[in-house]
């Protein structure tokens, strides 16, 4: 099937999230695709996505939610965490039930933060599809991990909370695990080679579709300056940039290197003026980039090792620093390591010394260069937004 060809039949559609960039963005252009295929879709999630939910064509369903989206301040204990996914879907099933009772979805797909999506698909005998812009649980999953978060302090505490949930709330899948870690169909929209212990996920449930980019041409364009040699972007994601001492560990890192321009986010939180008074010639600063854009063109990524920018990276074939700063970005970094087209430097390690010697280092590997390259071939082979939307109607 084409992008663009008919589908069976229209369908109402129906995609539940979470007010997290980091969540919207991946599936955007999956969204874009189901409606230009002539489908009825629905979007649920906070008013603070509609800039960009509504761009797609999708009907933004808003809800109220309970998560820190606004000041993006989590807690750094994994059960903490967890417990306001729980609140959160607790506040904000009645009012999906609202939107959605009399007039249910032939399809629901949900964001892996969205708990609420399962319990409401499972109440109305629908079916759904996670769409999962991170890795996926693997074949000893909970052995691995399931099991260690199960010793945390509070763990029990809110599991117990969770069952009395989802012995209320209308959901099947009454089991805590199952119901927040296996779902029943789920697309990943990461590269492969992304995925901790790939070869033991269930292909029977999981489709690998890699990161579904689509036209960014409304983000802006950029051009590579004349006389660039090779170009390097510093981003550190939406999330982590107020970080100015590591910024200016990058300007004196790659400041007049010779050959390089260098782009460098520093996020909105951050003045240019907290830099230095007199910053060097190839180091062009900005508060936001059109990162595909500049990745295209790039020669190195100095990143975060957020899922997102390690899936552009792979997906331009860009040799990339890592340097992780929360969440699931040092697993998401030792793996670009373990794949051989980064190295992880840690902030409090990432004095400019070592900065400059990365990227020289890794910019001069040949086999570095082989690999990316190869990485780059296999991720786009994935399918993207198109295979995506196939599987997506395979399913109604």
């Amino acid at each position: 099937m084409s992008s663009r060809g008919p589908s069976r039949r229209r369908a109402h559609i129906a995609m539940i999230g979470v007010p997290m960039v980091s969540h919207v963005l991946p599936s955007l252009e999956i969204i874009r695709e189901l409606v230009a295929r002539g489908h009825r879709v629905t979007y649920a999630n906070d008013p603070a996505a509609a800039g960009l939910i509504e761009p797609t064509g999708a009907e933004l369903v808003a809800y109220e939610s309970t998560l820190p989206h606004r000041d993006n301040i989590w807690p750094e204990d994994p059960i903490e965490a967890s417990g306001l996914f729980l609140d959160d879907a607790m506040a904000v099933l009645p009012q999906l039930r609202a939107a959605y009772d009399d007039d249910p979805a032939d399809l629901y797909l949900y964001d892996i933060g969205a708990y609420v999506a399962r319990a409401l698909a499972e109440a109305q005998g629908r079916p759904l599809v996670q769409l999962s812009p991170t890795y996926v649980a693997w074949g000893s999953y909970q052995e691995d991990v399931g099991a260690m978060l199960a010793q945390l302090p509070g763990a029990d505490v809110l599991e117990a909370r969770f069952k009395e949930w989802l012995a209320g709330c209308g959901a099947t899948t009454l089991d805590v695990g199952e119901f927040s870690g296996v779902p029943p169909r789920a697309l990943a929209t990461i590269p492969r080679a992304m995925q901790p212990h790939a070869d033991t996920v269930d292909a029977e449930r999981i489709s690998f579709v890699g990161p579904c980019f689509g036209d960014r041409a409304k983000q802006g364009s950029w051009e590579r300056p004349a006389g660039a040699g090779k170009v390097l972007l510093v981003s550190l994601g939406s999330a982590y940039t107020q970080q100015p001492e590591f910024y200016r560990s990058c300007v004196a890192a790659f400041g007049d290197l010779p050959g390089w321009h260098v782009v460098l986010q520093i996020g909105k939180h951050v003045s240019p003026a907290e830099l230095g008074d007199a910053l060097p010639a190839n180091v062009e600063v900005r508060s936001w980039v059109p990162q595909l854009a500049i990745l295209e063109q790039a020669d190195a990524f100095v990143t975060h090792a957020g899922m997102g920018s390690s899936s552009e990276g792979l997906f331009c074939g860009v040799p990339m620093i890592a340097v992780p700063q929360g969440a699931e970005q040092p697993m998401n970094a030792d793996r670009l390591v373990e794949l051989g087209v980064a190295r992880r430097i840690d902030t409090e390690a990432a004095t400019a010394a070592v900065l400059r010697s990365a990227l020289l280092e890794l910019t001069s590997d040949p086999e570095v260069a082989e690999r990316c390259a190869r990485l780059k071939a296999e991720v786009r082979g994935d399918g993207g937004t198109a295979r995506a939307a196939d599987l997506i109607e395979a399913e109604l």
